[in-house]
């Protein structure tokens, strides 16, 4: 039985996939749990991979790197194809006015990290963990730590990997708190808020029947023209330049790809919304949430013991910008509730919001889909780039 021993104890490949794998398939049956209602979904492969880690496994942290930073490749490629061939037309109906939203959501977040740091004279750079975490924004913390990396500070992506960790799961939880604490304070009355039209689907086909080869094809086509557009640096008159990243350039590029292949009818939406396409999305999804709660988890409770305050400034980051930002939309845009829930999910870049806003709105209704979809895009680029312009600011 040494092999057994062996294989739960070593820093080998096998160890590493084996955790990996505990960590994804523990994570999504946890997510399954509902409590009236609620459910954090596939959010919860962080927190087990977290909790895995932190019993002091070995792992080959290599290994997590580049399973983690594939997964997020997948992820912002599925999600780019799946928003793409509607991203252009839902600022006919309102998306300027929800973008602008969305941005000042974003640089209401980055004013409120700054002042924290500076009233509690926090590492700015740290705070750029809280921040991603805070946020819930995944390829953020990404772009971050490859801006560190490429500055060469010692033992910063750890830490930025730490603040990120012990942000997360309140920030969770608090965005779909804002969402309930608007009802009351905009005097929503649910049962009565329009649901808009539903659209048919009688006409769409499944992409069950596809070909394996047939998605693969434009999939990697995208992935490659993506990481090039993300590895072409920007110049921003600091120590590093700007650049997309690893997310923010496949993302860009599955966008395009997913509007322009419609469009010219390359594909249908059998394909950038088939089942081929989501299983990828969350595929990647759970390779890097896991990948993100393996590597932090052994400083998790260090991390909270030592810095518990970045637990409190990180429900500050969360909560106050959507409250404010919510509140402006409905009394001053008059923006439909079920609407302003998918669009302070995806201000946030965050599925269990969305997945939240799904449950409570009545069965066809679409507005959560829509607003999340308005915004997500562009507060994609938005939190990759203020992630990484934090560590250049502090460094």
């Amino acid at each position: 039985m040494d092999w057994i021993v062996k294989l739960f104890t070593g820093d080998g490949l096998a160890s590493t996939v084996l955790y990996l794998a505990i960590s994804i398939f523990a994570g999504m049956v946890l997510g399954k749990i509902k409590i009236k209602g609620i459910t954090l979904g596939i959010t919860w492969v962080l927190f087990v991979g977290i909790a895995v880690s932190a019993l002091g496994v070995k792992l080959n942290h290599d290994m997590l790197h580049v399973v983690k930073e594939f997964g997020l490749i997948l992820f912002v490629t599925g999600v780019g194809l799946q928003v793409g061939p509607g991203f252009f037309r839902s600022f006919k109906k309102g998306g300027l006015a929800l973008n602008l939203a969305a941005t000042a959501n974003v640089f209401l977040g980055v004013g409120i990290t700054v002042l924290i740091a500076a009233v509690t004279r926090q590492d700015l750079t740290d705070m750029a963990g809280v921040y991603t975490g805070a946020i819930t924004n995944t390829p953020g913390l990404s772009a971050a730590q490859q801006a560190v990396g490429e500055l060469g500070i010692d033992g910063a992506s750890e830490r930025l990997a730490a603040g990120y960790a012990v942000a997360y799961p309140l920030a969770v939880v608090g965005m779909i708190v804002s969402c309930i604490l608007l009802r009351p304070l905009c005097r929503i009355d649910i049962t009565r808020e329009p649901v808009g039209q539903q659209p048919s689907d009688g006409g769409r086909q499944s992409a069950a029947g596809h070909s394996v080869v047939q998605p693969l094809i434009p999939i990697f086509v995208i992935i490659t023209l993506g990481i090039l557009l993300g590895s072409i640096p920007i110049p921003v008159g600091m120590k590093a330049p700007v650049k997309l990243g690893l997310a923010g350039g496949p993302l860009v590029v599955a966008i395009i790809a997913g509007w322009l292949g419609v469009k010219k009818r390359w594909y249908s939406t059998d394909f950038t919304d088939g089942q081929g396409v989501h299983m990828l999305r969350e595929v990647g999804i759970a390779l890097f949430l896991a990948g993100v709660g393996l590597g932090a988890g052994g400083q998790f409770v260090e991390t909270v013991q030592v810095n518990y305050m970045w637990v409190v400034y990180g429900v500050i980051i969360t909560m106050v910008p959507p409250i404010v930002v919510g509140l402006f939309c409905r009394l001053a845009l008059k923006t439909n509730y079920y609407t302003l829930m998918g669009v302070i999910g995806g201000m946030h870049t965050d599925p269990p919001t969305l997945a939240f806003a799904n449950n409570v709105a009545p069965d066809g209704c679409k507005l959560p889909n829509t607003g999340y979809a308005t915004v997500y895009p562009l507060t994609m680029f938005l939190r990759i780039f203020t992630a990484q312009m934090l560590v250049l600011i502090a460094n």
